[in-house]
């Protein structure tokens, strides 16, 4: 049974994956989420106290932005501490160097992956799968950004930022487990519905050292970011001496509240310029990203403008000049 959708506009034909149609819901899932967060900011104060209200509050808010949220006694029941972000990228290492594991074997031993992950594969994409595909040189590239990707996040988690007593939701934590689980398997997707041609030296190409010159300027502007937010809670010694926020100031912060999440932004669209701008599977990642972050960014942007007085008013939340 095929798990592709075609669709038709006017002379040409597209056809949509399972893989395509997850993405394309999550995006659509969390612009609608955006919106309706923009509206609800014009409600009477009167619809704070609904219970549906609060539910969509907590569960769009993470940290920070949810210590000053009204909420029933039953949802704090589902907190769990932020700082087990570390957990979303120790997984992410984990699995993800398995599934490179697995492509490199394939490449090289001329061994097909496990049965189980085949049948995922199969069941994603749509398309069987077959002895005769060519490994691409851009799956290659974008499983190993994204394990340096997660190893660097894991690094920061453990050693650089500082959180404090912030919860998320327990839901939040299982859909982040989940996320990076899927875009492993989004990478492989992206693979079997390509087409590589040659050995994997002869395909590589200008967009593969641009998208990958993007990525190593993107973290560094994301890794520069995360410190600059711990500095506002260590002393010189480096030692924690504060849990309060505060002001974040230097870097990309002076354009934007949150350059961390743009960071991330470009990240992903720089792997998508590694794939040479033609899998349209991960530009619906992009596109979730986008929102997913555009949503967490606003959230903290609002939250800097009512708290301090002297927040910059030019800034920002996420896009400079934009958004």
């Amino acid at each position: 049974m095929s798990t592709n959708l075609k669709m038709t506009w006017g002379s040409v034909s597209y056809t949509l994956s399972l893989a395509d149609v997850l993405w394309s819901f999550l995006a659509l899932f969390f612009l609608l989420a955006f919106c309706a967060h923009k509206i609800s900011l014009h409600l009477p104060r009167k619809y704070e106290t609904c219970r549906l209200y609060m539910l969509f509050q907590d569960l769009i808010r993470y940290g920070k932005t949810k210590q000053n949220l009204r909420r029933d006694d039953w949802l704090r029941a589902f907190d769990v501490p932020k700082s087990w972000f570390w957990h979303f990228y120790a997984i992410s290492v984990v699995w993800n160097g398995l599934l490179l594991a697995f492509y490199l074997i394939s490449i090289f031993q001329h061994q097909s992956y496990p049965l189980l992950l085949t049948g995922v594969l199969d069941f994603l994409t749509g398309v069987p799968s077959t002895d005769s595909q060519v490994p691409q040189l851009s799956t290659l590239l974008v499983q190993l950004l994204l394990c340096v990707h997660s190893l660097r996040r894991l690094m920061e988690c453990l050693f650089v930022s500082v959180f404090s007593d912030g919860a998320m939701h327990l839901v939040q934590y299982v859909f982040a487990v989940c996320y990076y689980i899927v875009m492993g398997l989004t990478v492989l997707c992206s693979d079997r519905l390509g087409k590589g041609t040659g050995t994997l030296l002869s395909q590589l190409d200008w967009f593969h050292v641009a998208g990958s010159a993007l990525f190593i300027g993107a973290s560094l502007m994301q890794h520069q970011s995360t410190v600059l937010l711990a500095r506002l809670r260590t002393g010189k010694s480096g030692r924690v001496e504060t849990l309060a926020h505060r002001v974040p100031e230097g870097g990309w912060f002076e354009l934007v509240s949150c350059p961390h999440y743009l960071a991330e932004l470009l990240i992903y669209v720089s792997l998508s310029l590694v794939f040479g701008g033609l899998s349209l599977t991960w530009w619906l990642v992009v596109l979730y990203v986008l929102f997913n972050q555009a949503l967490a960014a606003q959230l903290c942007h609002e939250l800097y403008i009512s708290k301090y007085e002297s927040y910059p008013r030019h800034r920002k939340a996420f896009i400079p000049f934009v958004l």
